[in-house]
């Protein structure tokens, strides 16, 4: 098949592409090498995807429709993953713009290219933040997600609702996926586990919220990476028994549906820390913070949905997963 993987240069996007690529497809990997983190590990992840024969690089902005209809126009994508967006809660507070222009405008171009070319799947990145002041835990994807608590979670609950409006008048089957806390080698380096690593490596202290007591489901790469890829292969189909007087959130009389992506394990933030120190054989020194504004106590999923329709369950454990960051890490920056 032809698959468009946007943000194929970012962390989730490089593992994705690769999967791909090994299964026989040829893989476009769009990405606008933004500096929001360092271009280097984004080069070097593009450096492996370019080595093989069947990826496509586009370098180009999602913003730019005359040239993302070009893309779609010469190779009439079989699927779609949109996983390009401005990334990042707290920097949302600082830079709302660029959430705009990325995570809205972008994602309404890729819709409308979508329905010009027929693409056949169109899937997309929405996030646990969409939960927002929701508390009843684990997350389902039948609760409401209308608080949200930040603009790049309210950008996720907009594509949301974009996606379904498309799919509900021109029929192109559309899937959001909802991810819990991603982590593993060639992570972003604005995430916890990097910026933890490179602190405790360097001696220096880590910005710990809420004191610690924060929880968050840990999901590594592996198990996201096989989630996408077989929600991919399946479209969603109307469901038939959506019921107008008692709306499901996750589904619709439109070819739409929506699932979490997560380990369905909560883990407190210590305990995170603890098991890093563990792998590296070092203690962190710790400024303990308290909760920063945009951010929520604690994320777990509910995948019962995600089990029944691919028979999936993300099960990586937490050591493991770690340790596996950390030897890529130590042998990317040589540490």
């Amino acid at each position: 098949m032809n698959i468009l993987v946007t943000g194929a240069a970012g962390f989730i996007g490089f593992h994705l592409s690769q999967r791909y690529l090994k299964e026989g497809h040829t893989v476009v990997g769009l990405d606008n090498l933004n500096s929001y983190y360092d271009p280097r590990l984004k080069l070097d992840r593009l450096r492996i995807l370019q080595a093989h024969k069947n990826f496509v690089p586009a370098i180009q902005d999602l913003a730019d429709a005359k040239t993302l209809n070009k893309l779609f126009n010469q190779y009439r994508f079989d699927i779609v993953v949109n996983l390009a967006a401005q990334a990042g809660v707290r920097y949302s507070l600082e830079d709302p713009a660029s959430y705009v222009n990325s995570n809205l405008v972008g994602f309404a171009n890729l819709l409308e290219a979508a329905r010009n070319y027929q693409t056949g799947h169109f899937v997309y990145a929405s996030s646990s933040s969409v939960y927002g002041l929701n508390e009843k835990v684990p997350f389902s994807v039948e609760d409401n997600v209308d608080h949200p608590i930040s603009l790049y979670a309210a950008s996720k609950k907009s594509n949301e609702l974009m996606a379904h409006s498309y799919s509900h008048l021109f029929r192109i089957p559309c899937t959001g996926l909802r991810f819990f806390t991603v982590y593993g080698p060639w992570g972003r380096p604005d995430m916890a586990l990097f910026k933890f690593t490179r602190a405790i490596l360097e001696n220096k202290p880590i910005d710990v919220y809420n004191n610690g007591q924060m929880k968050r489901d840990f999901t590594y790469i592996d198990d996201i990476v096989e989630g996408v890829v077989r929600i991919s292969y399946k479209k969603p189909e109307p469901n038939k028994n959506w019921n107008p007087m008692n709306p499901d959130p996750a589904s619709s009389t439109a070819p739409y549906t929506i699932f979490n992506i997560g380990n369905n394990n909560s883990v407190e933030l210590g305990v995170f820390i603890e098991t890093l120190e563990k792998v590296l054989g070092r203690k962190a020194q710790k400024n303990l913070m308290p909760m920063q504004a945009g951010d929520v106590s604690s994320t777990y999923a509910n995948i019962d949905s995600l089990q029944s329709v691919v028979g999936f369950k993300p099960q990586t454990d937490l050591t493991y997963g770690i340790e596996q960051f950390v030897n890529w890490y130590r042998d990317y920056y040589k540490v």
